[in-house]
């Protein structure tokens, strides 16, 4: 049983008494330091994931001259590739920015209303956040097909080859493939983010109460 759990059970106990009322705002003391602990949470899982993209994004380019050569060779020459890599690292640092804030907010707060509505804000979000990655990879590794296939004399004098059947099959394999990427991306994000925001519902869930 964690604190939490130990403040609601001292309050109903003494429900009957004077000390219920500071009862009711240890508890309230305790739902926004851990509430504050999740965001900050959250905050630093972000920074971590800005980083881990920079790096996966910058290390090949530095050490691989085949890496940069395929690169070159799926975004051409123009600057489509340096056009999408810094709207993304623009929309995580744009997220990284709103939960620093929503941090801050909520670890400051004196006001049960205030702190719930921060916490709906956080909760929003994070889930805007998640939904949006999903999308861009999905449409990212459609146009990263697309692009590839026709910047690949080799590839696409294979396909001239292929018939019908061959072609529906070879595009459903690359659909899979898409699928099961966004997959494992999304239940990432499902057991790191989801866990976190379950545990920010319940606080919130808890927050009612008070209020009522």
């Amino acid at each position: 049983m964690d604190e939490l759990e130990l403040l609601k059970k001292h309050w109903k106990e003494s429900s009957n008494t004077p000390e219920n009322t500071f009862s009711a705002t240890d508890i309230y003391n305790m739902l926004q330091k851990k509430s504050s602990n999740i965001v900050k949470t959250l905050f630093y899982i972000s920074i971590g994931e800005f980083v881990f993209w920079i790096l996966i994004n910058v290390l090949p380019l530095l050490f691989s001259d085949r890496y940069n050569q395929s690169i070159a060779m799926v975004y051409g020459d123009g600057y489509l590739d340096e056009i999408l890599t810094v709207v993304s690292y623009a929309i995580i640092g744009l997220f990284v920015y709103l939960l620093y804030k929503s941090y801050k907010a909520i670890s400051t707060l004196d006001n049960a209303k205030l702190l719930m509505k921060n916490i709906l804000k956080t909760r929003k979000i994070v889930k805007f956040y998640v939904i949006y990655n999903l999308v861009v990879i999905a449409v990212s590794m459609v146009i990263g097909f697309y692009i590839s296939i026709h910047n690949s004399p080799i590839l696409l004098d294979n396909l001239s080859h292929y018939s019908n059947l061959q072609m529906a099959g070879f595009y459903a394999s690359l659909a899979g493939l898409a699928l099961v990427f966004v997959a494992v991306i999304w239940l990432f994000y499902k057991i790191i983010y989801g866990f976190l925001l379950k545990k920010l519902n319940k606080n919130y869930n808890e927050l009612r109460k008070l209020e009522i």
